[in-house]
Parts: structure tokens; sequence; C-alpha cells
């Protein structure tokens, strides 16, 4: 199996690529793809098998004011055939080394408890600081869908 591990920057297309099944949460948006691979300090990685996207690495650089720059490693995805064939670690290496580049000094994943898969990429990863740190996260909607009228006042 000939696995290519490429960085995608603004120009690239990667909608003309087909993806497999189970490499993103949602289908891809064109507008938001721009979007991301544009940003600055927004990076990507896809893994590519005859053509196809088969996985997918996204990061983001975390500034601070008071610490140096890390490495958030936002998503890691590899469609379900494709798993446990050491491709996470492929992609992961490859965005390390981007944030290496650019300064970064830490990076960092977060996986749900029971992930074990994920949670056995990342433990046998480059020899990480210590175990895996608990901490609890909080999501808030910052938009109401569309259907969902605005609250009135009485």
């Amino acid at each position: 199996m000939n696995v290519e591990i490429r960085r995608l920057r603004p120009d690239d297309d990667a909608l003309v690529m087909p993806v497999a099944e189970g490499v993103f949460d949602e289908p891809i948006r064109p507008d938001r793809l721009a979007a991301y691979l544009a940003s600055p300090g927004h990076f990507m990685i896809v893994a590519i098998i005859d053509e196809i996207v088969v996985g997918q690495c996204a990061a983001v650089i975390h500034r601070h004011p008071d610490k140096a720059s890390e490495l958030y490693i936002d998503e890691v995805g590899v469609a379900p055939p494709f798993q446990r064939q050491g491709i996470a670690r492929k992609m992961l290496d490859a965005m390390f080394e981007i944030g290496r580049e650019h300064g970064c000094e830490e990076a960092w994943v977060g996986t749900e408890p029971d992930n074990g898969p994920a949670r056995a990429v990342y433990e046998a990863l480059n020899e990480p600081h210590g175990p895996a740190e608990e901490f609890v996260m909080y999501a808030y909607r910052l938009s109401r869908p569309a259907e969902e009228p605005p609250p009135t006042s009485s």
C-alpha cells in the first residue's frame, strides 16, 4: 500500500479528489475548506491512496501572550478500512514537523476517554510529557439553527 502524505495549501483543490467515507465528520464544503486553508496558522495534512483521500489531520497554532506557541491538533480522521495501518501516525509526524517549523514548543491533541484506538496512537507517539491529562470540556452554541426563531421578549 503506497500512502502519500501531503500538506494542503490554499491553492490546492482537495475537492477534486474523492474522499473515503469516515475521513471527515461531515461532507466537505468548498467555502469552508478554502477559508480554512487561507487562514494563517491553520494546517491540514491528508493521506492519499490511489488518488482517494483516506485520512486527514487538521491543526492550528495556538498563540499565547504569556507562553510559547502550541500546535493544537484539532482533528485526526482515517477511513475505517485504512485504520491501524500507521496512517494516523504518519500524518501526525508530518503535522509535528509543521509545528516545529513555526516555532511551536509543544503540540497537543484530545480524544474521548473511551476511544481506545486513538489513545493507542497518541500514547505511542514521541514520548509524550506524561500520561494523558484529564480535563472537562464545555461546548457552547454561538448560532441558532436556521429553523429556530430568536427568543422574543415579553
